[in-house]
């Protein structure tokens, strides 16, 4: 009994340690779903709005009816609701409400023809309908499928006309019959409501996105979300990749960030693969590298390197004195971000190549030296687009080659810090302002926004604000919807 159990545990320890840790995890509250049902109620009461009703006749007796153009004029959701259903989505209920609609009569009784109007309301409407939310093959969200129960209790007719007795007679006929075809019309309207337009919606996530011209940013889901009763939790790759080799990626070993929280609408937490897999991806990209010379030259600095290696440049040649000197800085190995409970850190080491450029002629190396750099890195957030600002930390530089060149050195410390300061995080900081769009649907954007930091991931609590309206967003997203979408009752 005892090797069974240890199998099964040993196998669970397996599993566990083989799934991959998300990069990116959102958690959508309570808080963030009601500012939803808003735009949810309107969307479904519009939806309710276009119901095509189809042409009643009928014959009974001496009586013959045709009831066509049913239109709906008005819908009163005195209760809708919109909720978490653990294990399952959403559950969008509607209670106790009515719909107002008007048709046309077209009825011949005997030798009597009349043809008017007939005002009608459909009462105790009650529709129930839960969302199944999963992953899509592609790692998008999904509805994958629709439970739908809808009700309407009892229907009355107001007729006007001659013929007040035979509507008298007719009207608990036409009304039975119209109950019957609103119950069988509401459910396949807001099936093909969710499945085909609200999944429209979701398709503006984006999975697989380019960032710039050197790399782009996977945000396929990882399995499917997590619903209780308070909370939809999703866990994103999060990876950066270079755009020439998407496969050259990193693995990530970084800590599952942890999500506790359920004041704000949404929360947001990022590890610290979610950024190194970022700089890696650059790094393999060869952006990391950089020539200073010329007018990119502070000139201060200039004249401490001449003074510096003067004795090397007479030592080589004399005649190169007067040629351009410049400063190669590549970075040597991808960059690595630390976040702890104080803040986010990324710690860089390139290599310096102090070079002079004599005209027409091959460059000639000084000195190589190698320089270390710690820099802090705030994150923040606008809209829907995550930004990191780069301050310089901590800076030193050492000799490649000996001991006694490395304290000759020193006095360049201080001039390069300042240049790395002044010229190179600039540069750095003007990328990564540009921020990169994190996974959520056009027309939501994130205000207020305030970043934690934990040890080994962060977090930003924020509350949601509609930019666009559900309608506006699905009506945009028509063209690049499948022309021959359909589904069944």
């Amino acid at each position: 009994m005892f090797l069974p159990r240890l199998t099964i545990l040993f196998l669970a320890f397996a599993t566990m340690m083989s799934a991959e840790p998300p990069g990116c995890k959102i958690r959508i509250t309570s808080k963030g779903l009601d500012m939803l049902k808003y735009e949810t109620q309107k969307f479904v009461e519009e939806e309710l709005e276009n119901i095509t009703v189809p042409d009643l006749k009928g014959k009974e007796g001496g009586l013959q009816y045709t009831i066509q153009d049913v239109k709906i004029q008005e819908l009163n959701l005195t209760y809708a609701d919109l909720r978490f259903q653990p294990d399952v989505g959403l559950l969008f209920d509607i209670q106790n409400s009515s719909i107002s609609l008007t048709f046309q009569r077209h009825i011949l009784y005997w030798f009597l023809h009349d043809v008017g109007a007939i005002n009608a309301s459909a009462d105790g409407v009650n529709i129930h309908v839960a969302l199944y939310m999963t992953r899509d093959d592609s790692g998008r969200l999904k509805i994958s499928n629709m439970s739908c129960d809808a009700a309407v209790a009892k229907m009355r007719a107001k007729f006007s006309g001659t013929l007040g007795k035979v509507y008298e007679f007719l009207a608990s006929f036409l009304t039975t019959g119209m109950r019957f075809i609103l119950n069988q019309q509401i459910c396949p309207t807001l099936n093909h409501a969710g499945l085909v337009l609200i999944n429209s919606l979701l398709d503006t996530v984006p999975v697989r996105q380019t960032v710039d011209k050197y790399v782009g940013i996977d945000y396929a889901l990882l399995s499917d979300p997590v619903v209780t009763s308070s909370s939809l939790d999703m866990d994103f790759r999060g990876m950066f990749y270079v755009l020439e080799n998407p496969n050259d990626t990193i693995v990530n070993y970084a800590a599952y960030p942890v999500v506790r929280e359920y004041d704000r609408m949404v929360y947001l937490a990022l590890s610290e693969y979610f950024f190194d897999s970022g700089m890696y991806a650059y790094y393999k990209a060869g952006v990391f590298s950089m020539q200073i010379a010329n007018e990119r030259m502070p000139k201060d600095l200039e004249m401490l390197l001449r003074t510096t290696y003067f004795g090397t440049i007479m030592m080589l040649n004399p005649a190169l004195m007067e040629a351009p000197i410049s400063l190669e800085l590549e970075v040597s190995t991808a960059p690595r971000c630390v976040i702890k409970t104080s803040g986010a850190t990324v710690a860089v080491t390139a290599v310096v190549t102090v070079m002079m450029l004599p005209a027409g002629q091959t460059p000639v190396q000084l000195s190589s030296m190698t320089m270390e750099a710690k820099l802090n890195a705030k994150v923040s957030m606008k809209g829907k687009k995550l930004a990191v600002h780069m301050d310089l930390r901590r800076f030193k530089i050492y000799s490649n080659q000996s001991a006694l060149e490395s304290l000759a050195l020193i006095p360049l410390q201080g001039p390069l810090k300042t240049m790395l300061q002044i010229s190179i995080v600039p540069i750095i900081n003007n990328r990564t302002k540009k921020g990169v769009q994190i996974p959520l649907p056009e027309g939501m954007d994130f205000i207020e926004e305030v970043v934690e930091y934990h040890n080994g991931f962060i977090i930003i609590g924020a509350n949601l604000h509609f930019t666009k309206g559900l309608r506006e967003v699905i009506e945009s997203n028509r063209q690049y919807m499948p022309s021959n979408s359909t589904l069944a009752p």
